[in-house]
């Protein structure tokens, strides 16, 4: 008897489940290159050309399609997938989630129907923010918002000797707040430099922050004796306004507070306060209670970037790599590489 190999899926002899594109039009083309749209398809049934911006009764999304659908990928600015979309896919049973947070796209009826498997791209999204803050953290070092103010008003360059003993990265101290992914992967960077690494986090214990080479200590201590204070933490109720005044008032003068978080963790009265006094500067790549006319944007020591940390242009494809890891373990009848914990989404982004 002559054995026959069981077909790939995706192949001619196993065209593999359906899927579809729950999500704005074009955005696949954005989230996914050229290449790995070919993957995909090779892997599924699915139309890349068609998306299913809306899910509900009153959408335009064909029924016949949505019946079918066995996996759907989702990302920013997908429709919430609630119990009214769920009645009208009744064979899904995967939801991949090309962007970070799933808050706004998986409603509290996919947990209850359950035997749905729902992941992200978070992990793939925190790479090129921890990297972004890296970078910030040894600029910050350097003192270099302060001494670029000091150099384009006085045109006055001091040598490396002239200049404060605070100011560089050896034996220099970085508090982070939160080890999520993000500060747990700006933490294995920082291992490489000359710098101690502070971690506050309630969540961990402090033998986990050990493995990653910081001490784990409470949030006063860690803003008295950082040179930076990096803010890591998920937007929560939980952790909503956990930068108080008090503890801002804890650093030191010259010291640097960066934000690739949320604007909602932070007092934004006390850090305009501390920004516009000139004591304490700041790289704020989150912003969104900014008016136009708040004194942070001509604050002296203030770096304001336009969101501009997380995935961006072809860092996009990173993410659409992992979702497309995603499809091919379901597929494959594998477990997921990175599954969204429910039990976890209150102390989770």
């Amino acid at each position: 008897m002559t054995a026959h190999p069981t077909a790939a899926p995706g192949t001619s002899a196993d065209p593999g489940p359906r899927a579809l594109l729950a999500m704005p039009e074009g955005l696949q083309t954005r989230m996914f290159s050229p290449q790995q749209l070919q993957d995909l398809q090779d892997l599924v049934q699915i139309d890349i050309e068609r998306t299913c911006p809306d899910l509900s009764a009153a959408g335009d999304a064909d029924p016949a399609l949505l019946a079918e659908a066995e996996i759907v990928l989702t990302g920013w600015g997908s429709p919430l997938i609630d119990a009214e979309a769920l009645a009208r896919m009744p064979r899904l049973r995967a939801i991949v989630h090309t962007a970070g947070t799933i808050r706004s796209t998986v409603g509290p009826a996919v947990w209850e129907r359950g035997g749905i498997r729902v992941t992200s791209s978070t992990e793939a999204n925190a790479v090129p923010v921890a990297e972004f803050a890296l970078a910030q953290i040894l600029l910050a070092g350097k003192r270099s918002l302060a001494r670029e103010h000091a150099y384009r008003r006085d045109h006055q360059v001091r040598s490396g000797a002239a200049a404060s003993p605070e100011i560089g990265n050896y034996g220099g101290v970085v508090g982070l707040i939160g080890a999520s992914r993000i500060g747990v992967l700006v933490a294995e960077h920082l291992r490489r430099f000359d710098l101690e690494v502070l971690i506050t986090d309630p969540y961990v214990e402090a033998e986990v922050i050990s493995a990653l080479g910081a001490t784990k200590v409470e949030p006063e201590e860690l803003y008295s004796r950082s040179d930076v204070v990096s803010l890591h933490a998920p937007d929560v109720p939980s952790t909503q306004g956990m930068v108080t005044r008090e503890l801002l008032g804890r650093m030191r003068d010259g010291t640097t507070f960066l934000n690739t978080a949320r604007p909602a963790l932070v007092d934004l009265d006390a850090l305009r306060e501390e920004l516009v006094s000139g004591r304490l500067a700041a790289v704020l790549d989150v912003h969104d209670d900014l008016a136009d006319d708040d004194p942070i944007w001509q604050a002296p020591y203030a770096s304001i970037t336009p969101h501009i940390a997380g995935s961006q242009g072809n860092e996009l494809h990173r993410m659409g790599a992992q979702a497309l890891e995603e499809v091919r373990r379901l597929a494959a009848g594998e477990p997921a590489l990175h599954p969204v914990d429910p039990t976890r989404l209150d102390i989770t982004a």
